[in-house]
């Protein structure tokens, strides 16, 4: 793990097509888009989120969030295994934390339960989740429960690697990110989203269409090329939404950049923090977890994000309990912890939108703190989740034309 420029943890989790595996656990959504033509290339996954996370107060000052009502005897069953086996959570990833820390989701799990949760390999991808699973199983070892990416959770099933379950608020998760037979589920997922440095743009874009006004010549940037890196290559995705396109359709994406480019306002300079923070790329179109911690990293560039309301594109990632866990009931009471207004709140102190962010939202739970430091709940309605499938289609068309119609990335 290294420490970027920008202070946040940069992860590598190998090469598409390696033993790390294809799609894997922290490229979530810096690398959406992989397994075609270089796609999955170097760019590292950037945590949003510190071992203290920057809204966790807000969450700790939660009013009238309980512990999740549990079903019959669990919690008893749970606390005599004494044991939770966790893989591949970083403390600094989505407030995951760790038992020690308070205001994370483990920290909060711990607190709640007493139950012990070491995290293994707490660096490791995806697809080792998966192999530890098989390797290590009907021993100690073995993982209880996984935090894995829709491929591998895919996998997972085919392998019979899986549990089933269905925690109790298993109707408020979107029916486009879960198992119908509740082997696996999401957890968390990011949104591309504009953040606009209103110390440059007096006036911030809120669709793509904006994005063209003459206003923002050189202004608007990405943050690497589309054909290397899954965040940029989502950009795209979003773009094409907006105009014409569709989850099975990314070209009018791409011809939008182009035209972006020919208008003027495409600036080709790789947005990282600085650049953002100088006016260099005052305009960046990125996850929305990044482009929210740039809100708390830089006060003094008064950082607006918005999702565009006309190109709403989104990706998650799913927990599910080995088949083998030697806890299964501790496994199955972190699941229903993790999908508690309490678990699912800690998530969001990481600047992830947890599976149930729309139900809690209607329902005026999300606490009045975490709620201002987050665009509307109204612009996170209608996201669209792409299937594997269609993110391998869309990978080759992007690898294909993007560097002779766009290029400049």
């Amino acid at each position: 793990m290294e420490r970027g420029e920008d202070g946040m943890v940069e992860r590598d989790e190998g090469v598409a097509g390696s033993e790390q595996g294809v799609y894997d656990r922290r490229r979530f959504l810096s690398q959406v888009g992989l397994g075609v033509a270089g796609i999955a290339g170097g760019l590292l996954f950037q945590s949003a989120a510190s071992s203290a996370s920057p809204l966790s107060s807000a969450v700790a000052r939660r009013a009238g969030t309980a512990p999740p009502t549990l079903p019959p005897g669990l919690l008893a069953a749970a606390k005599k295994e004494g044991t939770l086996n966790l893989i591949a959570d970083p403390y600094n990833w989505a407030n995951y934390g760790t038992q020690s820390t308070p205001n994370t989701v483990i920290g909060e799990f711990y607190k709640l339960y007493g139950i012990n949760c070491p995290v293994v390999n707490p660096l490791g991808s995806s697809a080792q989740e998966l192999t530890a699973i098989l390797s290590f199983k009907g021993t100690p070892k073995d993982p209880d429960a996984v935090d894995v990416s829709p491929e591998i959770a895919e996998q997972g099933v085919t392998d019979k690697a899986f549990a089933p379950y269905k925690v109790q608020t298993w109707n408020e998760i979107p029916s486009s990110m879960k198992e119908a037979n509740g082997t696996w589920y999401g957890d968390y997922y990011g949104v591309q989203s504009f953040g606009t440095n209103t110390k440059v743009v007096k006036n911030p874009p809120k669709t793509w269409k904006d994005l063209l006004k003459p206003e923002y010549k050189g202004q608007v940037a990405i943050v690497n090329s589309p054909a290397v890196a899954g965040d940029p290559f989502a950009s795209v995705w979003s773009a094409a939404l907006a105009n014409g396109g569709s989850l099975d359709n990314i070209m009018p994406g791409i011809r939008f950049f182009q035209k972006l480019k020919e208008v003027g306002n495409f600036n080709p300079t790789i947005a990282n923090p600085a650049p953002i923070a100088s006016g260099e790329t005052p305009i960046v179109i990125e996850w929305d977890y990044l482009n929210l911690a740039y809100k708390k990293q830089y006060p003094d560039i008064n950082f607006v994000v918005s999702v565009p309301a006309d190109g709403k594109f989104a990706n998650y990632y799913c927990q599910a309990i080995s088949a083998y866990a030697p806890h299964p009931n501790a496994a199955k009471l972190w699941m229903e912890y993790l999908y508690s207004d309490l678990g699912q709140l800690e998530y969001l102190a990481g600047y992830v939108h947890p599976a149930r962010y729309a139900a809690m939202a209607a329902a005026g739970k999300i606490p009045p703190g975490l709620a201002k430091a987050l665009p509307p709940a109204s612009e996170y309605a209608g996201l669209h989740f792409p299937t594997l499938a269609q993110i391998n289609k869309a990978s080759a068309v992007v690898a294909a034309n993007w560097n002779k119609m766009v290029g400049g990335v």
